[in-house]
């Protein structure tokens, strides 16, 4: 019987919060719609925050059981992620409510972070991390992938949906995106998913981290063909011995920088241009932490703010975004099939998942940062690129 009364109290508390903000929400409507007293609230939560919270918390074991059933008998990495994707987009879809309350409501306050509903949060999050982690160790995913990166690009990609979806209303239902999204992070993850560097680039990249590592005494040819994923006879085809590999490192690097520093006012190459924006766009939010905190948590989970003035500035960074991707397929840099839109959702959601992690759990150091920020722009490159063979 208590069991039954505080599952009412719940479902009248997903249905009302899910229609309006938590600060218009008052308990005697909740009560009156679960069809208890006001004080019958009170002997299963602490109040309105409590319950607030504690909506997610209970979805989410159900979430975790259903997810569970539909990945088993799943034994492909590649299967298993996209599944994931397809019950998240599709549990959105069929909850509105529930979906709005957890990414409007409940993680724009830094309060849910500390909560047992949170944990089952991150509990979700360990499934895919764990599908990646497999990915990665049977080869179906690329060895260089940070699961910890890739992971926050995917759900933050989600989480973005959310918001196309219930507060911007550009899509009526994720799920009809599944396609473009998988499409995004097959290219991203998997192992045919090159690095954004000719052969000779990839060569000059895998010696110094042996020159690095090993020193010029030690270092074998060997070893950086394995690293740059080519046979050791490739490396011949490129360069005469291992010290014209060790002397071209620098010569390689100050010719990169100096052909990034004339394109810097001026940057037509669509690749470059994207890679340039996201490091730009990421160390600019960074610098200023309050205004982060108060853009990632009350303002972009916040129904309000699109519709706000505010908004209308930040769609700019949409648009560029956007016009990035689109001039990219334009001038056959990226492949035709990208969604801009898609894209774009992926972009903002990877950063305020990596950056929510950084300033509110204090993951990492600020080398840590710059690490991940530089292989979130490489992966983001690897999810648009059109793949046309090595060019030299």
């Amino acid at each position: 019987m208590a069991d039954d009364k505080r599952s009412k109290i719940l479902a009248s508390a997903e249905e009302i919060m899910s229609e309006k903000r938590l600060a218009d929400t008052t308990i005697s409507e909740i009560a009156a719609r679960a069809g208890v007293a006001d004080s019958v609230i009170y002997q299963y939560f602490k109040g309105k925050e409590d319950l607030l919270f504690s909506v997610p918390g209970e979805r989410m074991k159900e979430v975790l059981f259903l997810l569970g059933e539909h990945l088993q008998g799943i034994r492909d990495a590649e299967s298993r992620l996209s599944k994931m994707i397809w019950f998240h987009l599709r549990d959105i879809d069929t909850h509105p409510g529930y979906g709005r309350i957890l990414t409007l409501e409940c993680r724009s306050s830094p309060d849910f972070y500390l909560t047992p509903a949170y944990q089952l949060v991150k509990e979700y999050a360990d499934v895919m991390y764990g599908i990646l982690d497999n990915g990665i160790k049977d080869g179906s995913f690329r060895s260089d992938l940070s699961v910890k990166v890739a992971r926050d690009i995917i759900l933050g990609t989600l989480d973005m949906e959310v918001i196309s979806s219930l507060a911007l209303g550009e899509i009526e239902e994720g799920a009809a995106d599944l396609d473009d999204i998988m499409s995004l992070v097959h290219a991203m993850v998997t192992s045919s998913a090159r690095p954004i560097y000719t052969k000779s680039d990839r060569i000059l990249r895998a010696a110094e981290k042996v020159f690095a590592e090993k020193g010029f005494t030690k270092a074998k040819i060997s070893e950086i063909a394995k690293l740059a994923g080519i046979s050791e006879a490739s490396v011949y085809e490129y360069f005469e011995n291992k010290e014209d590999v060790f002397l071209s490192i620098p010569q390689h690097r100050f010719q990169e920088n100096l052909d990034e520093l004339s394109e810097t006012f001026h940057i037509k190459n669509p690749v470059r241009k994207l890679k340039r924006f996201t490091k730009y766009y990421f160390f600019l939010m960074l610098t200023e932490e309050d205004f982060l905190k108060v853009f990632l948590l009350q303002l972009q989970l916040n129904t309000r703010f699109y519709s706000s003035k505010a908004f209308e500035s930040f769609q700019r960074y949409f648009r560029v975004v956007e016009e990035i991707i689109e001039e990219g397929k334009e001038k056959g840099f990226f492949r035709q099939d990208v969604n801009p839109r898609v894209f774009r959702n992926m972009f903002f959601g990877a950063f305020s998942h990596l950056a929510l992690r950084w300033i509110m759990f204090h993951d990492g150091k600020d080398h840590d940062k710059i690490q991940e920020i530089n292989h979130t722009t490489n992966l983001f490159c690897s999810a648009v690129v059109d793949y046309r063979g090595d060019e030299e």
